[in-house]
C-alpha cells in the first residue's frame, strides 16, 4: 500500500495531519470477516474514494467511521486526534456526515424541517426553523445546492433530495463528508452537477469520501483512490497516477474487460409489437403518449431517458402490471399473438407464460421479498414448474439445489441460498434476479436498470449475459439511466421523454450530447409514418441487417 504521505492530490499530506486516519481496523460478523486490518489515511481537502466489489467491506468501514458499528480491533484518528466513535452523533460532533445510497428524509416534511430534525435548538421550533433558514440560503449559495426551503421531500426530484443530505451535513458543520454510492439514482446532468458541488466543497477545504463502483467517476472526480477486496486494502494510489483498467484488475484481482464485447446483430422476426400504447393514471395525468416499438428476435433495444419520463410506466404495462386504477390503450402483440393490456388476465404469470421474462428496476420492491430465502426468491413465478413440483406440493429440495447451481454460476456472495434476500448486498439481490430472469430463457426479456449498484466484476458478467442471450435469438428491451452502458449494449437506442418516442438512434452513428438532447425534448420535426417518430437520417429497424426466419 502506498504511504499516506505519498498521497497528495496536488496538496501537501506532510504539513497537516490527515483528516482520516485509519489503523488496523477490524470488523467480524460472525464467521464472516468484513474488514481486516484495514489502514487509510485521507488527507485534508481531498476528494477520496473507495472502490471494492460487493462485499468488499467498503460501506462497513464507513459504518465504523460514521458510528453505526465499532470496529474489534484498531484505531480511527480525526484531523490526527484518536478518537472512540460510539455512535452517529459522536461522529457528527467530529465534524463527519455521511449522506447514504438510500436517503434518511422524512418524505412529509418540508426541507426546512429535515435539515434542523434531530439538531433543535429547544422545544420551540420556531427560532430553530429561522435559524436554519438563513443558514440555509447561505449555504445553498455558498455550495450550488440550491433547493425551495418549504417544499415537501416527496415533491422534489431525487438530485434535490440528494441536495437536502448534503445540505444537512453541513448544516451539522461536517468538514467530512461520506457519500455512498451518490449517483446510482441520479441522470448524467444531475451527477456532473453533483461532481462541480464536490469540487466546490474541496476547494473550500471539505474533505470528500466517496464510495462508488463507476470507475469514470473515479478517474473524474477524485484526488487519490484505494481500493479495497475481500474486506482488505490491497492498494491507494493517486488517481491521476491510475488507470481504469488498473483500478478493475486491483478490485477483481484479475484483468476485466471494460468494453462490452458483441458482434453486429442480426435480427430476425419481430417478437414484440406495440403499437399506440397509451397510459392515463389514476389522477387523469396521461404517461404514455403513443409508444410505437419494434423488437426482433436477435437484437437489443436500449431505451433511454431521464428517469420519470414513461419508461418504468412502460416496463410495468409489458411486464403486465399495469398501474393501479390506470387506463391503458392501444396494442401489444407476442410473437404475432395479442397481449391483454388491462383488466383481466392482464398479469405477470400470462406474461411469463407468453415468453416474457422482465428484471425490474427495483430489486428490493418488485424483485424480491426481502424476508424470504434467497431459495424461495430464485423460484418466485415458477414456483409450479415442472422441475419443482411433487405432485400437488413444491419440492424444497430441487428448489434449494436449483438456487444454489444458479449462485454458483452467477457468483452469488455469500453462497448461501438458506439465507434472507436481505442480508445480500444490493449487488448480490440483482444477481439473484438477474439469474432467476436469463436462466428461464424467455423469448423477450425485459431489463430495468440492470447494474444499478453492482460492481464492476458483475456488470462484465451480466452484460456478457444479456448479450449471450441475443446471440441466442432473443429479444431484449434495455432501460437504463446510464448512457455509457445503453451504448456500449444496444444495436438500437430510442429515446423517451414526456411519454414519447423522441426518436431513435444507432449506437456507432449518435453520441451522448445527441441523446441527452433527445433526452430533454429537443428533436428534429420530421416524423414520417414509416418511421415513426424517428429523425430524418437516423436509422430505423430495417436498416439492421436481417436474416431469414
Amino acid at each position: 500500500m502506498t504511504a499516506a504521505s505519498d498521497m497528495m492530490g496536488g496538496r501537501s499530506a506532510t504539513t497537516a495531519p490527515a483528516a482520516i486516519e485509519l489503523r488496523g481496523i477490524s470488523k467480524a460478523f460472525g464467521p464472516v470477516q468484513a474488514n481486516r486490518n484495514i489502514n487509510l489515511s485521507v488527507p485534508k481537502g481531498t476528494i477520496h474514494g473507495i472502490i471494492g466489489e460487493n462485499g468488499a467491506g467498503k460501506s462497513t468501514l464507513m459504518s465504523i467511521l460514521y458510528g453505526f458499528y465499532k470496529p474489534d480491533s484498531g484505531q480511527v484518528l480525526v484531523n490526527g486526534q484518536p478518537i472512540t466513535i460510539a455512535d452517529s452523533q459522536t461522529a457528527i460532533r467530529a465534524g463527519i456526515g455521511m449522506v447514504f445510497q438510500h436517503f434518511k428524509l422524512v418524505q412529509n416534511f418540508t426541507v426546512l424541517e429535515n435539515i434542523i430534525l434531530g439538531v433543535e435548538d429547544g422545544a420551540l421550533l420556531r427560532p430553530s426553523l429561522s435559524k436554519a433558514r438563513g443558514v440555509l440560503k447561505q449555504l445553498a449559495t455558498e455550495y450550488q445546492l440550491n433547493v425551495d426551503p418549504d417544499e415537501t421531500i416527496e415533491n422534489l426530484s431525487v438530485g434535490h433530495q440528494q441536495r437536502v443530505e448534503i445540505l444537512k451535513a453541513l448544516y451539522r458543520q461536517a468538514d467530512i463528508l461520506i457519500l455512498d454510492e451518490p449517483t446510482g439514482v441520479l441522470t448524467p446532468a444531475e451527477a456532473d452537477h453533483l461532481f462541480r458541488i464536490l469540487e466546490g466543497l474541496r476547494d473550500e477545504g471539505k474533505t470528500i469520501i466517496l464510495i462508488t463502483h463507476k470507475l469514470r467517476e473515479i478517474m473524474d472526480i477524485t484526488d487519490n483512490v484505494s481500493v479495497m477486496r475481500r474486506g482488505e486494502m490491497v492498494a491507494s494510489v493517486k488517481t491521476a497516477e491510475t488507470s481504469p483498467e488498473h483500478l478493475a484488475e486491483l478490485m477483481v484481482g484479475r484483468k476485466v474487460l471494460l468494453n462490452v464485447e458483441k458482434t453486429p446483430a442480426t435480427p430476425k422476426a419481430p417478437i414484440l409489437e406495440v403499437r399506440n400504447l397509451t397510459m392515463t393514471d389514476i389522477e387523469g395525468v396521461e404517461r404514455l403518449r403513443g409508444i410505437d416499438l419494434n423488437i426482433r428476435a436477435g437484437e437489443i433495444l436500449g431505451l433511454a431517458g431521464v428517469s420519470g419520463n414513461g419508461q418504468t410506466t412502460l416496463l410495468e404495462i409489458l411486464g403486465g402490471y399495469p398501474p393501479k386504477g390506470s387506463k391503458v390503450g392501444g396494442e401489444i402483440r407476442m410473437n404475432g399473438a395479442p397481449l391483454p393490456i388491462g383488466g383481466r388476465g392482464c398479469d405477470a404469470a400470462q406474461r411469463r407464460r407468453s415468453g416474457i421474462g422482465h428484471i425490474p428496476e427495483d430489486r428490493q420492491v418488485e424483485g424480491l421479498i426481502m424476508d424470504f430465502a434467497a431459495w424461495e426468491n430464485v423460484a418466485f413465478g415458477w414456483q409450479d414448474a415442472p422441475e419443482f413440483t411433487k405432485g400437488m406440493l413444491m419440492d424444497n429440495a430441487a428448489i434449494r439445489a436449483d438456487a444454489a447451481a444458479k449462485m454458483e454460476r452467477f457468483d452469488v456472495r455469500p453462497r448461501n441460498p438458506n439465507l434472507a434476500a436481505r442480508n445480500f448486498s444490493g449487488g448480490n439481490q440483482q444477481k439473484i434476479v438477474v439469474a432467476r430472469e436469463i436462466e428461464r430463457n424467455p423469448d423477450l426479456l425485459l431489463i430495468g436498470q440492470p447494474t444499478r449498484g453492482v460492481d464492476i466484476g458483475a456488470i462484465e458478467f451480466i452484460h456478457k449475459q444479456i448479450v449471450a442471450l441475443r446471440d441466442a435469438g432473443k429479444a431484449i428491451l434495455l432501460v437504463s439511466v446510464e448512457l455509457d452502458e445503453i451504448l456500449a449494449l444496444s444495436d438500437r437506442i430510442a429515446v423517451m421523454f414526456d411519454g414519447r418516442i423522441m426518436g431513435e438512434r444507432l449506437p456507432g452513428n449518435t453520441t451522448t450530447g445527441e441523446l441527452g438532447l433527445l433526452m430533454a425534448g429537443v428533436t428534429d420535426t420530421d416524423h414520417t409514418p414509416e418511421n415513426a417518430g424517428i429523425p430524418p437520417g437516423t436509422a430505423h429497424v430495417d436498416d439492421l441487417p436481417q436474416e431469414p426466419v
